[in-house]
């Protein structure tokens, strides 16, 4: 279970893109933990330096301030590398609905920019970070490769896109490729602030502060929500895993389901407070349900989440305590 006890080929060199942002200063500081060495891209758009800053002192790790937008970036970033984490893009449904063209050039030729990059520096594997959103309107949970509906938002677009083309370069020229779809990952470095941040982080800070959150629909809302944990295991594992199964997406997610109104009445009881929270209009885009079936990630990648939902909350809510100011 887990990804401490992973080996790789001794001074292997991950690049993380978007190394500086939630998911990807996670992977860095687990690469760095392991004894590998890591590049880091990020420009800093979404990721936040401050992500990072422990890391600078690690003589196995290297800040690179770049834009994936810019192929020779890429490309020099990539060189010398093993293995590419592609975490660099721009989250959230609603602000994609609003900003269709930057999400375009942010999320697929980015994208395509790092896989050029990797086929050109012939990097062993390439893991990119996917979404549930590709789902779109299929109603039927729990969600399993292969059976999606149609796309309700440009984000949603832009990474079923990405898995084409994760796809076509298997195929094409034989890079070996993973699409990792993450279901509403969770925990430590999440940010709390901004329009569009994510709700567990966002209900906390706000509680912490004695605020009243809005709950957007009526809370009925569910989600398979996915401690980071859980998504370092399955990054770490892709770069393991057999060329057979390249080419392909995995839902990365642990394999359950928790309601918004419960997980809010959860983290009120948790966290000693008696708030009421308010109710918003339902979000544009959004899907209703999301339940994962986790059963091809762990067969073909072996993948073995160790973190439910109840044990990653516990130790969430710990950090945000220590950690939000």
């Amino acid at each position: 279970m887990g990804y401490k006890h992973l080996k790789f080929p001794e001074n292997s060199v991950f690049l993380v893109t978007g190394g500086a942002g939630f998911i990807g200063s996670n992977l860095c500081e687990a690469i760095l933990n392991l004894g590998y060495k890591v590049k880091c891209l990020d420009d800093l758009s979404t990721g936040k330096q401050e992500n990072v800053d422990e890391f600078l002192s690690n003589p196995n790790y290297t800040f690179i301030k770049g834009d994936i937008k810019d192929l020779d970036t890429c490309i020099k970033a990539s060189e010398g590398v093993d293995y590419v984490l592609n975490q660099a893009a721009w989250g959230s449904v609603p602000r994609s609905i609003e900003m269709p063209l930057f999400y375009c050039r942010n999320n697929i030729e980015g994208t395509l920019n790092m896989m050029e990059a990797a086929r050109i520096n012939k990097v062993k594997k390439f893991v990119y970070a996917s979404s549930s959103s590709v789902y779109g309107d299929e109603p039927v949970l729990p969600k399993t490769e292969g059976r999606e509906g149609n796309l309700l938002s440009p984000y949603a677009l832009t990474k079923r896109c990405d898995e084409e083309w994760g796809k076509l370069y298997y195929k094409l020229y034989g890079l070996d490729t993973y699409g990792m779809r993450y279901f509403n990952v969770f925990g430590r470095r999440q940010s709390p602030d901004g329009a569009y941040a994510a709700v567990i982080p966002k209900f906390i800070k706000m509680l912490l502060n004695g605020e009243t959150p809005t709950i957007n629909g009526d809370g009925k809302q569910s989600r398979d929500f996915t401690y980071i944990d859980n998504v370092i295991e399955a990054n770490l594992k892709a770069c393991l895993a057999p060329s057979e199964s390249a080419g392909q997406a995995y839902n990365i997610a642990f394999g359950g389901r928790e309601y918004l109104i419960d997980i809010y009445y959860g983290l009120t009881k948790a966290l000693n407070v008696d708030i009421e929270p308010n109710f918003g209009p339902d979000r544009a885009g959004d899907i209703k349900h999301s339940n994962a079936d986790i059963s091809k990630a762990k067969k073909l990648l072996g993948y073995d989440p160790e973190f439910s939902f109840e044990k990653g909350i516990a130790l969430a809510i710990d950090w945000y305590k220590e950690n939000l100011k």
